[in-house]
């Protein structure tokens, strides 16, 4: 008996070790995210124009995506996404992306990456647990610049606009082919609690306070809430 209760003791103690683990690294997530956007938006010329991040309906940053590109080409990344709602901007949902070759430089070339929603299917589309980009979701590579106007067909039908940062450049990308998932243990980590995808970027959950920082920027070079949300 006493055996089983030191064993169900070390198990508690590792499951509560993983969990600190794994709050740790979502907050380390959400730093660097809020690092990659801090970058990109305080640099008007390079940066998402003003007129997508004032009608930005959901905002996802990935940083350091990593391509390999050995046999075959492979791309990897975990990132955060928040949504605006009619009291701010919602607490996060983490993601991973992964899908195949896509134009990024070879040989573990690591590349931060910008998604924002510019409409509401593009916010139902992040909703998903699983989807393709470029399959039933529609993406065009964003223009760049405060300036800039997202006047081509493409851009102006688009669900997503998608941008990429390497070695300081930053461009509009074209993600057709990568696959977005929802990372919910990393969300629930920072959370503290089983809440669904749907109640958190409707701002139906407080957020974190270790999420702040972040949303703090988001808001800053995107805007508050939109009580059209």
């Amino acid at each position: 008996m006493k055996k089983l209760l030191s064993l169900m003791l070390l198990a508690g103690f590792a499951i509560s070790a993983r969990a600190a683990d794994d709050a740790q690294k979502a907050d380390s997530r959400l730093d660097a995210a809020k690092t990659v956007i801090d970058q990109i938006m305080s640099v008007p010329d390079h940066a998402v124009p003003n007129d997508i991040a004032r009608r930005a309906v959901c905002v996802g940053v990935v940083p350091g995506m990593v391509k390999g590109a050995f046999i075959f080409g492979a791309d990897y990344g975990q990132g955060v996404v928040t949504c605006r709602t009619a009291n701010g901007w919602s607490a996060p949902v983490f993601i991973r992306m992964a899908g195949g070759s896509w134009g990024l430089q070879a040989g573990g070339q690591s590349t931060d990456l910008v998604l924002v929603a510019v409409n509401q299917k593009g916010f139902q589309d992040l909703l998903h647990n699983k989807f393709k980009i470029g399959a039933g979701v529609s993406a065009a590579a964003g223009p760049v610049g405060r300036d800039a106007q997202a006047s081509t067909d493409a851009s102006l039908h688009a669900e997503l606009l998608t941008w990429s940062r390497s070695r300081g450049v930053f461009a509009g990308i074209d993600l057709s082919g990568v696959t977005v998932t929802q990372n919910k243990p990393d969300t629930d980590s920072i959370d503290g609690s089983d809440h669904s995808e749907d109640q958190i970027l409707h701002g139906d959950v407080p957020a974190p306070a270790a999420a702040k920082p972040f949303l703090d920027s988001i808001e800053q070079y995107f805007g508050s809430g939109n009580s059209g949300q």
